[in-house]
């Protein structure tokens, strides 16, 4: 384990893989709101209302998809979150225990692609709000100006994510109250283009698209933290309530989205034209309401809640990186990620076509591998009696062992069969998937179960339900090592 000194806020955080030592352990429960608040309250929240209505449904189906979607995801994030309570290491060392020390290499390369591809999408929606609002205001809006909100938002993505815990728990801080209060203004500046008997014409959709919309907001928001959710936990004293830390993590997360799913499915409809721009740039369309005057101001709280997401991937996924094998210190794990982040955005802002559907895919795509990892992860929390040992999760002779076959295999045909029943058309190079749902007599159509993207679904239980039933000796062995 690596020599650990006290981070400061404003020096590079020395901690890594390592387990935190006890006189390093410090905060409450309560404090876990500013971070997952801060990186939830983006004003792309306000787009999701777009998404859930394009699966076909009304107003009310999605308000009932997206506030089960939305809690139980983050509920999921609150209960990985006692990991980092009971073992103090980032959450892909203690994914350990259940996948061995090498086998668990398998869900810390999906957890890196997911944080990479998070941040990537985060700055690239930042960089696409500036250059619209920036056209509006007859300031440019071409190449100039995407190029130059690219390097400030990737500057403070990278510098944060480069100096560690101390500061991104502080600059959260910020971020939940300014974006706080500049959406609510944001809100109350465009209410009068909500019309009612627009949103409430909408039509009714099937079970199916329910379902669907209901995934695809579960993968959209918790689901895609999961995978990180003990990183910012292990700072805390074992003694901290467990009850509380699943309870502010939960509460922290889900909040801001509930409140902007539920107005952004009132602005998209109340006009077709407005979710149909919400596709190509789902940022910077929100801004065609507003007064000239709040335009700077809508800037700011879009790329700062954008910002906030972005840190806390990127520092998640220089973890992610670690535990898969790179030979670094954290920082530097951290620096390789933004320069991936900083090229995935050049290439899709400045060479790539249409967002929405590739930002569908993606997010659809990865949520199956990681909720299968979820499932084996919550099972194996579950049945685990004692903290961890921790020299252990770093010894591939140790208790925890070097490959741990069961939930390896468990994790893969849980994600060939999850990828066999979702969809995923309007990404080309995705249509492979969905190859189960002819044989399982799902079908294809408009209206039928094969947009319901079951697969995430079927992939967390699965791999909860056979880490529970086919693990649980497993862990008693493991426990009753001296």
């Amino acid at each position: 384990m690596s020599e650990q000194v006290e981070s400061r806020s404003f020096g590079v955080e020395s901690n890594g893989l390592n387990v935190i030592a006890d006189a390093d352990r410090k905060g409450r429960p309560g404090q876990l709101f500013w971070p997952w608040f801060g990186a939830n309250v983006s004003v792309l929240g306000l787009s999701y209302g777009a998404f859930a209505l394009g699966f076909g449904i009304s107003f009310w189906q999605a308000v009932v998809a997206g506030a089960v979607g939305i809690v139980f995801s983050f509920l999921l994030c609150g209960l990985i979150s006692l990991a980092g309570k009971r073992g103090s290491a980032p959450t892909m060392v203690l994914s350990r225990a259940a996948f061995g020390v090498r086998g668990n290499k398998l869900p810390s390369l999906v957890s890196w692609l997911l944080t990479v591809g998070w941040e990537t999408v985060l700055t690239i929606l930042a960089t696409l709000a500036t250059a619209t609002v920036f056209e509006r205001l007859g300031w440019g809006g071409g190449t100039v100006t995407k190029v130059v909100a690219l390097l400030v938002v990737g500057v403070l993505i990278v510098v944060c994510g480069v100096l560690g815990f101390d500061l991104i728990m502080r600059a959260q801080t910020i971020i939940t109250v300014v974006t706080g209060v500049l959406t609510v203004v944001y809100i109350a500046l465009v209410a009068d283009k909500i019309h009612w008997s627009a949103v409430s014409a909408l039509p009714s959709g099937s079970t199916q698209q329910v379902i669907g919309a209901l995934v695809f907001l579960m993968t959209g928001f918790g689901l895609g933290w999961v995978n990180a959710a003990a990183d910012y936990s292990r700072y805390l004293p074992r003694s901290s309530s467990s009850r509380s830390v699943v309870g502010w993590t939960t509460f922290g997360g889900s909040v801001a989205p509930l409140v902007l799913l539920f107005f952004g499915l009132l602005l998209a409809g109340s006009s077709e034209d407005l979710s149909k721009a919400i596709s190509a740039d789902p940022i910077g369309a929100l801004a065609a309401a507003l007064p000239t005057w709040f335009l700077v101001p809508f800037v700011i709280v879009a790329v700062l809640g954008l910002v906030g997401g972005a840190v806390l991937d990127i520092y998640s996924s220089g973890l992610a990186l670690l535990s898969i094998g790179l030979p670094a210190p954290r920082w530097a794990a951290a620096l390789i990620d933004g320069v991936v982040m900083i090229a995935g955005t050049i290439y899709v802002v400045f060479f790539g076509d249409e967002f929405l559907g590739e930002f569908q895919g993606f997010l659809i795509t990865l949520g199956v591998p990681i909720a299968a990892w979820c499932g084996i992860m919550l099972a194996d929390l579950a049945t685990r009696r004692r903290d961890y040992a921790e020299r252990d999760l770093y010894d591939p002779i140790g208790r925890y062992g070097d490959i741990r076959w069961l939930p390896v295999l468990t994790m893969l045909v849980a994600t060939g069969i999850g990828w066999g029943l979702v969809t995923n058309t309007l990404a080309s190079w995705l249509t492979w998937q969905g190859y189960l749902l002819s044989p399982f007599g799902l079908g294809t159509k408009d209206g039928d179960w094969a947009y319901a993207n079951l697969g995430v679904l079927v992939a967390l239980a699965l791999g909860f339900l056979v880490q529970l039933l086919a693990g649980a000796r497993s862990v008693r062995r493991q426990e009753a090592v001296a």
